[in-house]
């Protein structure tokens, strides 16, 4: 009687325990199967390009974002079922091989070498390398003119060597640990040009505290196809490509590049098609 007794109590345990099993699989974060029931998507972006990928007191806020938060609703998240990682550039490709994030938004610009490690959907932005120069500066009006001007370097960055490189052999490199560094001696003359992506000058050109106090170039120097990075095969790949094009059709791109870099008068090539990457 007492053998039939535990007998029945452990099949009772053993259901529970399957039940539980079963409801726990509902909390799954993210992955291929996100529009299929998961609570959760893991995104990563940037969180220091003003514009473009900030983490504020407020939240996050940024291009990128914009995009990320209107792709992941049409994959089937709301805006509070995102959770944010933060995708340094160096550490993006590992980020995605080892599923730390379902997909990354965050100024990528997608290269050969990259896509024999992840997959692209987009690209979602033609940006181009530029410069930032002050306001009332009229002396650099083309690359030839940074000829003895004082550009500013950041570590870990090419852009300014390869002006110096390729386009400007005297121009004066001074090296600063970031972009945000450079601004202010932009400002007061310590240096007389900053480059990198014109997005990411864009955006750090329309911060309150800088508007009206800078202008971009213009020059287009490079081309930089931003994609939305995903693990290499994943199927979130077509479903990304198709939230870009709805993104363009209801006008949400340019309503997103308007607010975030138009501050800056920012002049945006239209929106690329998908697939459509300028060497």
């Amino acid at each position: 009687m007492k053998l039939r007794k535990v007998t029945a109590a452990s099949a009772t345990v053993f259901a529970l325990a399957l039940t539980a099993t079963a409801c726990g699989g509902d909390n799954s974060t993210g992955g291929d199967s996100g529009s299929d029931g998961g609570k959760t998507i893991t995104v990563g972006i940037k969180f220091d390009q003003p514009g473009l990928g900030q983490k504020t007191p407020q939240g996050y806020a940024g291009f990128d974002v914009d995009v990320a938060t209107y792709v992941a609703k049409k994959l089937g998240y709301n805006a509070d079922q995102i959770e944010w990682k933060e995708a340094k550039s160096a550490d993006r490709e590992t980020m995605l091989q080892r599923g730390d994030v379902d997909f990354i938004a965050a100024t990528y610009s997608i290269t050969p070498e990259r896509q024999e490690k992840v997959d692209f959907a987009g690209p979602y932005l033609l940006a181009h390398q530029d410069v930032l120069v002050r306001a009332d500066d009229n002396k650099i009006k083309s690359p030839k003119d940074l000829n003895n001007a004082k550009l500013c370097s950041v570590t870990g960055s090419t852009s300014a060597q390869n002006v110096k490189d390729k386009l400007a052999p005297k121009a004066q490199l001074q090296p600063y640990p970031t972009y945000s560094a450079c601004l202010p001696g932009l400002q007061n003359g310590a240096v007389d040009a900053l480059t990198t992506d014109d997005s990411i000058l864009a955006g750090y050109a329309a911060q309150s505290q800088f508007k009206g106090k800078f202008k971009l170039g213009g020059f287009k120097l490079t081309n930089e196809n931003y994609g939305i990075g995903v693990k290499k095969g994943s199927d979130l790949k077509d479903k990304i490509n198709k939230a870009l094009e709805d993104m363009v059709a209801d006008k949400a791109w340019q309503e997103a590049v308007d607010k975030n870099l138009g501050p800056a008068n920012y002049k945006n090539e239209p929106a690329p098609k998908i697939g459509d990457i300028k060497s």
